[in-house]
């Protein structure tokens, strides 16, 4: 016959002999979570027990609140670290292919018009051009997963550069010869430009933009856990010491004090280190990116304009907008100086908002290069639609007086402006990312010593029960 595993058998017996016991019931296993909370009930029905459990408690706490803080702070402060040196540099670069791009496109164009035999300067500036955007694609490339939409738009811009250039050094030996076929070239060149780098160089750019704009906010999200694990740490704290003082009338426990004074060190340490950082990357962002975002598309705005501006001469009519009224070129002139405008006055806001007067008037210097740029284009156009080509020619490329002289200026203000606000980012953004330098190690060792001390302050308590 079996029987149930927690029921024993009663022996046989004899007959005349008293019978055995019944069967009783074998006690039940314990769990090792019963025999623990077992444990813990009975150590605290005494007061050492329940020291002890308050120091166990203490010491979790304060090595918890460390961990954490040492752990969120790495994060904030890794984001913090791409900000500075990955993601702000590769838009930059980003927006550095599409300048070299836009400015390559516009040198062409100024070269075709010089005549059969360009300027040094004007081709050394188009290869210039071209060897700055490629040693950016090589870099932006090493950086960037294929995988990603970054990684298409640096495979796209690859594909289409050399074809471009293939077809300006087609446009160039034409005008040599003084074949009408060069300008075609130079047409279809600028096409190719237009619709195909240039967009992709854009989406190029937008995409590092981005990836800069999800660090930002990473690097300067609040640690909330952090602080709430350490405001609980420090209540548990003052707890035991006020319970410690009501049943001995002793003011201060070193020990208990002790870790109160760490925890509280990594607390303030903490609150106000993140507060730096943060102060430090809104700045960044505020006097830095938004500036350098609208004074790159200001400088790019120019550049095409410029290349539109040069393409009318060459084209003289020939290319015509969509609805067959409006010579395309003249117009494309007219859309990116308005476009222009409109980024040098964001431009100059910003720098009147933040009070930046070094900022201000490189800007300032821009806008009013501007006002004699569309001056000057006016000239010229009257020039060339009355049939003097040649003085319009030299309004538009000569070297006194001309449109390109006043793009020279635009394009020489913005570089400043730029170069001034790039230099205000990166201190600030250095600034904000060295205020979260050390934390998570002093954070981890502080925690550390307060558990030992906390520890230490019970164990003293406890001394004297024995």
């Amino acid at each position: 016959m079996t029987y149930p595993p927690n029921v024993r058998p009663a022996p046989h017996h004899a007959p005349g002999q008293p019978p055995a016991p019944t069967a009783v019931p074998a006690p039940p296993p314990h769990s090792v979570r019963a025999v623990v909370t077992e444990r813990l009930r009975a150590a605290a029905t005494t007061e050492p027990g329940r020291l002890q459990i308050i120091g166990a408690v203490l010491a979790l706490l304060v090595v918890a609140f460390g961990a954490v803080t040492a752990f969120e702070i790495s994060d904030r402060a890794a984001s913090a670290n791409d900000v500075v040196e990955h993601s702000q540099p590769l838009s930059a670069d980003a927006a550095g292919i599409y300048r070299s791009l836009a400015d390559a496109d516009a040198a062409a164009a100024s070269g075709f018009l010089e005549g059969r035999q360009e300027s040094r300067a004007v081709r050394d500036r188009y290869v210039q051009d071209i060897d700055d955007a490629s040693r950016l694609l090589v870099k932006a490339a090493a950086n960037t997963d294929a995988s990603t939409s970054s990684g298409h738009e640096i495979s796209t811009l690859n594909k289409e550069l050399p074809r471009y250039t293939g077809l300006i050094e087609r446009a160039r030996a034409n005008n040599r010869q003084g074949l009408p076929l060069g300008g075609a070239y130079l047409r279809y060149a600028n096409q190719k430009m237009t619709n195909e780098l240039l967009p992709a160089a854009e989406r190029l750019y937008t995409a590092e933009t981005d990836r800069l704009d999800q660090d930002y906010h990473a690097a300067r999200m609040w640690p909330f856990f952090s602080l709430g694990i350490g405001v609980v740490a420090l209540a548990v704290l003052f707890w035991a010491q006020r319970r410690n003082y009501r049943r001995t009338n002793r003011v201060f426990n070193h020990g208990l004090l002790a870790a109160t004074a760490a925890a509280t060190v990594v607390l303030l340490w903490l609150a106000v280190g993140h507060t730096v950082a943060r102060s430090g990357l809104a700045e960044a962002n505020t006097h830095g990116q938004q500036s350098l975002d609208v004074l790159n598309r200001a400088r790019i705005d120019s550049l095409k304009a410029r290349s539109s501006e040069n393409l009318t001469v060459v084209a003289r009519g020939a290319v015509l907008t969509a609805d067959g009224k409006n010579d395309k070129y003249e117009t494309d002139y007219g859309t990116g100086m308005k476009a222009l405008g409109e980024e040098l006055d964001k431009a100059a806001k910003l720098a009147k908002d933040t009070g930046d007067a070094e900022g201000s008037k490189p800007v300032a210097d821009a806008v009013s290069a501007v006002t004699e740029w569309q001056g000057r284009h006016r000239t010229a156009r009257k020039s060339d639609d009355g049939g003097d080509y040649d003085t319009a020619l030299k309004q538009i490329i000569g070297s006194e007086n001309s449109t390109g002289e006043s793009f020279s200026r635009v394009d020489e203000a913005l570089r400043k402006a730029l170069a001034h606000e790039q230099s205000e980012f990166t201190q600030a953004a250095k600034d904000g990312r060295g205020a979260l330098g050390g934390l998570p190690i002093g954070a981890a060792a502080l925690a550390v010593l307060g558990a030992v001390a906390a520890i230490v302050g019970v164990n003293r308590r406890l001394s004297e029960f024995r």
